[in-house]
C-alpha cells in the first residue's frame, strides 16, 4: 500500500480553488467543493493536456483545450471530445492536514 502525502493544510484553499502536486510522479489536482476535497490526475483523457487550469461549472472542470468535461468528484467523463474518465484519488484530512495517496499501486 502506497503512503499518505501531505498536500496543503486544510485551510490553505478556498472554495473552487485547486492545488496540482506530484504524487509518485503523477501530477494530480486536488480541488476544495462544497468544503471537500477532491483529487483528479491532472491530464485530460482526450490529449493528454493538463486540466486544472480549466474552467469550473458546478462540479465539472471544463479542459482549456478542447472543451471536454468531467466530474471532479468522481473522474466521469461528462462532454466529448474526451470519452474516457479521468482517474481519481483517495484523499483524507489528518491532524488539519490534506492528504493524498495513489491508490493504483496497492
Amino acid at each position: 500500500m502506497t503512503d499518505w502525502i501531505d498536500v496543503c493544510a486544510e485551510n490553505a484553499l478556498i472554495e473552487r480553488e485547486n492545488i496540482v502536486v506530484d504524487i509518485d510522479g503523477t501530477d494530480v489536482a486536488i480541488f476544495k467543493l462544497g468544503g471537500q476535497f477532491y483529487a483528479i490526475e491532472d491530464v485530460c483523457t482526450h490529449d493528454g493536456a493538463e486540466i486544472a487550469t480549466g474552467e469550473l461549472e458546478g462540479d465539472e472542470i471544463i479542459c482549456p483545450r478542447h472543451g471536454a468535461r468531467f466530474c471532479v468528484k468522481t473522474g466521469a467523463v461528462k462532454c466529448a471530445p474526451a470519452y474516457e474518465d479521468i482517474e481519481t484519488f483517495p484523499v483524507q484530512i489528518t491532524d488539519g492536514r490534506v492528504q493524498v495517496r495513489d491508490h493504483r499501486w496497492d
